[in-house]
């Protein structure tokens, strides 16, 4: 009998993840039955079918047979074919086997042949067999024959015995249904057994109906499936344990969990095979606890099947998807106990288990102590330390692979584990490496291989070569274009992705989920909303917009295109939302720049007793480092130390930025000292904090420090160290970094570096020097070095440039109505109205309107923001009559205000009022209302603070005896006891 044994992949489909109804309902037997083990009846079964008679006892008769099996069992297949040639004589002399010896010698010389693989050996018993008047139509030889060709993998030559037979009966009909099945051609066995039933007068059984389940398993064609089903009910088989066994398979491969339940539930007699089948079908539909419950089942059955390999092979995947170690090591102590753990397979899924567990050191010993590894072993361990992402050692160990002779050389798998570790354009030569094994070896073309190259040349950034191994595919089907789409998607040519897509359609291919979701990828990247909102609507007629991953893509694109309230319709109607929609939606309001309402879907969030992982938590810090909620800031650092997410370095780095943001410079260094895992980025994050904060020296320190340690500085270093030197006007300084960057760290400058230069040169007056190096810059300048040029002319009053300068900005954001502003500012403070007025004209005539100024004041948790104009706010009078309180104190001790930060052509008198409704000094005087004395104010401004409010914050500070912390949109400014940090330079 040959058993039907389920498949061992834990892969399962993207679309049908079905969950168990397990019944309540009285079963007709106990599941733990204690009749395991069932011996069919075997129409292949020589014991049970052949007759057998007496042979003769001389050792002259017994020898050779015996000597014949025993060079069988020890791979002597040559040997054995001399001894029978020599030892057969069909039509000359006396036989020195017996008829029935020889027959039984060449039958199991067959079945060792198929089991080896030896075809040549077993084409020569082949020719005895055919060409012997005696056995050329005996039917068990025959039949024998066609399972040693299907298990050589030659159904060709199955169905040419198969086709020569002059007469069939059951055995050769099923040895030829189950070699078609062996060999994964299961529209042939279907089709084969469709002739059995159709053609002839003989009734399948027990061993038939087992071969054709798996085929309509092996295709997933659940209706023919039901239909062998419904045969077997009606023919009495359905209680045969390898029929039951076949149908639980074929019911959990075609993802209908609960109907593979149903049949092992019912199941009169059950062995290991079927608890590894039910097992492994609920495995590889996802179901991972049910599985691990089943198999805790099978255990506690007092008489209980004992646990073979396959059931550890099939339950250690289970607890890999479930990341449950515990459970894995428990099984690895069971293996060890039934002395499994010498299988070669077991090993090698102890091995996947605790790699997919994390558990990379037990993983290592379990490898180093396996003797008699296969490619399957080194696959395994290659594979994990790619997932890991332990590249090099991953290399060194694909190398001692190859050293390890012809039979253990990398194969299709290999390279597949391999290539996603190449990630990055400094892995392009490992890559082609190995695209050149797989060009020799024939592994380019194999689909799957063709294409994780064509994904791995896109994300090492030589999108010219993935189109070339595309190219090179015969016939494309619709996972290589999804490679190729996705590469371009993905890896920064969104346009091409969304070109290969029509010549997709244009083939004639429909686009899957896979396809969809690069699309919506190509669309956000390239804010194209038009595209997206017809993909939108392809996936409403299609029913597809409820599949989760392409509605948060979905929620993705309506975000990059600044629709945040479309995205959060979507998100709304999502009746699963998992905790990637959440992070989606929550980092996209905070990506538009609106901070509170990624606050209040976070507490929302957090409501719904759903907990925030690293990516939410990060978004919480950046919401509260644009708002300066210290205090909301401060709760979401308690919640990340007891959640244990400070492990986390981009968690880490998050804090530090968050207090930096927050006017808390000594928190933010705290929190950086006692960080256990420092990178690049963390470095980065104070640097900046030291510089928004104007404490140049200390960034300068702190730079020097970062590469004593052995961290190289990158790009976004130099962005937080030039910003320091410019807030400080350390400017000589800012210019020694800017060349040290390109000369002696080979980084070549972005326009991000040169806008701190110019910034930096204008704060300082020097704006000849500034030109200059607008002018020798290697590329085109963007609006925002023109605007910071233009801002600077307005502090230093050079009209002239600023006009030319302004000239510039306009051709490039002709529609943006901050650039009027400054220009409108430039002329204002010149006093010349004339050209302010038309300038204003301009912005009327264009539906152009200046974002009003606003404060805002984090208070006991809660944030009160203050427009310019707005005279709804609550407690407003209150307020007014602190500020009138405030000014009086501070004019005894030299308060003037500074009418020339109005500008506007207004009296003194009327520019006084309009100082008074600046929102920031709103701002401090709720703070002043709210708070203890001594408590430090921290306000933050949308615009860059006036002189007045400046000058006022300073005489406030001395006056009240309070610390007050103001953010600009430029920098931060201390006013402590007269002073302020920016010593007056900002």
């Amino acid at each position: 009998m040959v058993l039907v044994l389920p498949p061992l992949s834990h892969s399962f489909h993207h679309h049908h993840q079905p969950s168990i109804t397990r019944r309540n309902a009285k079963r007709p037997i106990n599941r733990c039955s204690s009749r395991f083990i069932f011996k069919p009846r075997s129409s292949l079964s020589l014991s049970a079918q052949t007759p057998r008679t007496e042979t003769p006892s001389t050792s002259a008769y017994e020898f050779p047979l015996q000597l014949i099996t025993n060079l069988c069992q020890s791979k002597n297949l040559a040997d054995a074919l001399i001894l029978l040639q020599e030892n057969s004589q069909d039509a000359i002399g006396s036989d020195t086997l017996s008829s029935l010896q020889r027959k039984e010698a060449m039958g199991v010389l067959l079945q060792a042949c198929g089991q080896h693989k030896d075809i040549e050996t077993g084409r020569k018993i082949h020719e005895m067999v055919a060409t012997s008047n005696q056995f050329s139509n005996d039917f068990v030889l025959n039949a024998r024959l066609i399972t040693m060709y299907s298990m050589c993998g030659s159904a060709l030559d199955s169905r040419s015995v198969f086709d020569n037979l002059k007469k069939k009966n059951l055995f050769q009909w099923n040895a030829m249904v189950s070699g078609y099945t062996r060999n994964e051609l299961y529209e042939d066995a279907l089709l084969m057994f469709v002739e059995l039933v159709s053609n002839t007068g003989f009734k399948p059984d027990n061993f038939t109906l087992p071969c054709v389940i798996k085929a309509c398993g092996g295709i997933l064609d659940l209706s023919c499936g039901q239909a062998v089903h419904g045969m077997a009910v009606k023919m009495g088989l359905l209680g045969d344990v390898f029929v039951g066994n076949a149908l639980v398979a074929m019911y959990g491969k075609c993802g209908f969990v609960n109907k593979a339940m149903d049949v092992f539930d019912f199941m009169p007699e059950r062995n290991v095979v079927s608890w590894n089948s039910i097992i492994c079908g609920v495995s590889e539909n996802g179901i991972f606890r049910d599985g691990l419950e089943l198999f805790r089942e099978m255990m506690a059955c007092e008489e209980g099947a004992t646990p073979d390999a396959a059931t550890l092979v099939t339950i250690l995947p289970v607890c890999a998807g479930e990341g449950d170690a515990g459970m894995g090591t428990l099984v690895h102590g069971l293996a060890v106990k039934l002395g499994l753990n010498q299988e070669l397979m077991v090993n090698n899924a102890l091995t996947d288990m605790y790699l997919k567990c994390g558990y990379l050191s037990q993983a290592k010993i379990l490898f180093a102590r396996t003797d008699n590894k296969n490619v399957v072993s080194w696959n395994t361990m290659i594979g994990g330390l790619s997932t890991q992402g332990y590249n090099n050692e991953m290399f060194d160990l694909l190398r001692k692979m190859q050293m390890g002779g012809d039979e253990l050389k990398a194969n299709e798998i290999t390279i597949l584990n391999v290539l996603p570790a190449c990630l990055e354009k400094s892995e392009l030569l490992s890559l082609k490496e190995l695209h050149g094994y797989s060009f020799r070896h024939g592994f380019e073309y194999e689909e799957l291989v063709a294409n994780a190259l064509i994904a791995a040349y896109a994300k090492c950034g030589s999108l010219y070569s993935a189109e070339h191994v595309f190219n090179g595919i015969g016939k494309k089907a619709v996972s290589s274009w999804n490679a190729l789409i996705g590469g371009h998607a993905q890896n920064g040519n969104p346009r091409k992705a969304l070109d290969f897509y029509l010549q997709m359609a244009n083939s004639g291919l429909r686009p899957d989920w896979f396809s969809l979701g690069s699309l919506l990828l190509a669309c956000s990247h390239l804010k194209s909303l038009y595209h997206g909102k017809q993909i939108h609507g392809y996936l409403l007629r299609n029913g597809l917009e409820i599949d989760l991953f392409l509605a948060i893509s979905l929620v993705s694109l309506y975000i990059h295109c600044g629709k945040s309230a479309s995205a959060q319709i979507l998100f709304d109607k999502m009746e699963d939302k998992s905790l990637v929609s959440w992070n989606a939606m929550i980092a996209g309001y905070l990506q538009n720049g609106l901070p509170d309402e990624a606050l209040v879907l976070f507490r929302q969030m957090i409501s719904y007793g759903i907990q925030p992982h690293e990516i939410a938590i990060n978004s919480v810090f950046g919401a509260c480092s644009q708002l300066s909620a210290l205090q909301l800031g401060k709760e979401a650092h308690c919640y990340a130390l007891k959640a244990l997410l400070m492990e986390d370095v981009f968690v880490g780095c998050s804090i530090v930025d968050m207090y930096a943001k927050s006017g808390c410079i000594q928190q933010s260094q705290r929190v950086f000292d006692m960080l256990g895992e420092k990178d690049v980025a963390s470095w980065n994050a104070l640097i900046l904090g030291y510089g928004i904060h104007g404490h140049g020296e200390e960034a300068v320190e702190l730079y020097e420090k970062m590469q004593t340690f052995g961290y190289k500085p990158d790009a976004f270093t130099f962005i937080g160290i030039l910003m320091a030197c410019s807030h400080s006007g350390m400017v000589e300084e800012g210019l020694k970094y800017f060349d040290q960057m390109q000369n002696f760290h080979r980084l070549k400058p972005k326009l991000e570096h040169y806008a701190c230069i110019v910034d930096m040169l204008g704060r300082a007056g020097r704006l000849n020097e500034a030109l200059r190096l607008i002018k020798e810059m290697p590329e085109e300048p963007d609006a925002g070095i023109w605007s910071s040029l233009l801002s600077s002319c307005r502090t230093y009053g050079a009209v002239d440039m600023g006009k030319k300068v302004a000239e510039k900005l306009m051709n490039l954001e002709p529609n943006k109505a901050e650039n009027y502003v400054l220009l409108s500012n430039l002329f204002a403070g010149s006093g010349k109205w004339d050209d302010v007025r038309r300038v204003r004209q301009k912005m009327k005539e264009n539906g152009l309107q200046k974002d009003p100024g606003r404060s805002w004041i984090e208070l006991g948790g809660k944030v009160y923001s203050f427009i310019v104009g707005d005279s709804l706010s609550p407690n407003l009078e209150e307020i007014r009559d602190m500020w009138r309180r405030l000014e009086e104190k501070i004019q005894k001790i030299g308060y003037k205000p500074h009418t020339d930060s109005v500008l506007h052509e207004l009296g003194e008198e009327q520019k006084i009022e309009v100082l008074r409704g600046h929102t920031e000094k709103l701002a401090i005087s709720l703070g002043l209302l709210r708070t203890a004395k001594g408590e430090t104010l921290r306000v933050c401004k949308n615009l860059r603070i006036c002189v007045d409010c400046h000058n006022a914050a300073k005489l406030i500070s001395k006056a009240v005896e309070r610390e007050i912390v103001i953010r600009d949109n430029k920098r931060f400014h201390h006013f402590k006891n007269g002073f302020c940090s920016c010593g007056d330079y900002w």
